[in-house]
């Protein structure tokens, strides 16, 4: 007996905080008050945040996603997702004698403050973010002549600027926090006058959420990350995990997505989820893995978070109302 080796013991590692942040949790309760308040359909340009499963759970209820403005009816009420939109996308709700809700995520209409500020000191701004992101394009609306996309350190090397002596930089808010840091590092490099904004763009919920994965990824074999592809939080947790000695780490929507091949020599798995995934998606997750031996769960918390937003102020108005009278001026007019 002496001679075998002890079957290592499988265990989960939660990451705590995971899922929703209070701006996602904001613009989703928005949609559901606004069906509520009004009926459906309210209409929703593009995905309220970026995750498969809210979106069809919405769209049974009677929420509409759209891309453009132009899709919505005259005389409807559309949302704004929570990564906001440029100011152009007001102008053509109101062309379109459109209802507004604006849910835009308070930490994002920070960033779009600042860039409106910087632009109106007449700096050249450099917006850190992944070009083609709704909140890139949104942030740069704000102030298109004077934004400059920097996609990583390695667009450093092309960035251009009128005066080195009065730059600034802005970021998205949902990056990698040491990836976006190294691109700063670069761009000071470059510009030894580069300033930073008064206050940290990435998002609290981000930060925290990386940090855990930090901690728990250098002790897990395996991490699952949930989350939708198309969400720049999640897709980053997945790196960060992978940085942090993470043996693999994978991004699925559902439990269903897991493949058991994963689990082959793991014997601790570190679960998370990106800042617009329902808890019920990870507790399906820990279910999923539970029923394969993993039902020990360990907690590795790294923040409290308290922070709530209130909801958009336009659901305490008669937006039907408005947009019918809206579209009755333009039809007398």
């Amino acid at each position: 007996m002496g001679g075998m080796t002890a079957t290592p013991s499988r265990r989960v590692l939660l990451a705590a905080p995971r899922g929703y942040c209070a701006g996602v949790d904001r613009a989703v309760i928005a949609v559901e008050k606004a069906l509520e308040q009004y009926g459906a359909p309210i209409y929703v340009r593009h995905e309220i945040v970026h995750n498969k499963y809210v979106v069809q759970t919405l769209e049974r209820k009677g929420a509409i996603f759209v891309e453009q403005t132009s899709e919505v009816p005259e005389g409807s009420i559309v949302m704004f997702s929570a990564h906001g939109v440029a100011p152009v996308v007001h102008e053509e709700a109101k062309a379109g004698k459109l209802a507004t809700i604006d849910a835009t995520c308070p930490l994002v209409t920070k960033v779009h403050k600042e860039a409106v500020r910087y632009a109106n000191e007449d700096y050249d701004i450099l917006l850190i973010g992944h070009e083609g992101h709704e909140e890139v394009i949104g942030t740069s609306g704000e102030a298109p002549d004077h934004i400059q996309l920097v996609d990583g350190p390695g667009d450093v090397a092309k960035v251009e600027v009128r005066d080195p002596s009065k730059i600034v930089w802005l970021s998205q808010t949902t990056l990698s926090v040491d990836e976006t840091m190294e691109t700063v590092d670069a761009l000071k490099q470059k510009f030894p006058l580069l300033v930073s904004p008064p206050s940290d763009d990435i998002c609290y919920a981000t930060q925290n959420r990386q940090q855990a994965v930090k901690q728990m990824g250098a002790e897990s074999d395996l991490v699952i990350v949930v989350g939708s592809r198309n969400s720049s939080n999640s897709k980053r947790l997945v790196e960060v995990a992978k940085l942090a000695g993470a043996r693999e780490a994978y991004l699925v929507d559902f439990a269903s997505e897991i493949d058991e091949a994963w689990l082959e020599g793991v014997a601790t798995v570190g679960v998370t989820s990106g800042a617009s995934v329902p808890e019920v998606l990870v507790e399906q997750v820990l279910e999923w893995l539970a029923q394969r031996g993993f039902e020990d769960v360990e907690i590795v918390k790294t923040a409290e978070e308290s922070i709530t937003f209130s909801l958009p102020k336009e659901l305490r108005r008669d937006l039907r109302a408005e947009a019918a009278a809206a579209a009755a001026d333009a039809d007398e007019d």
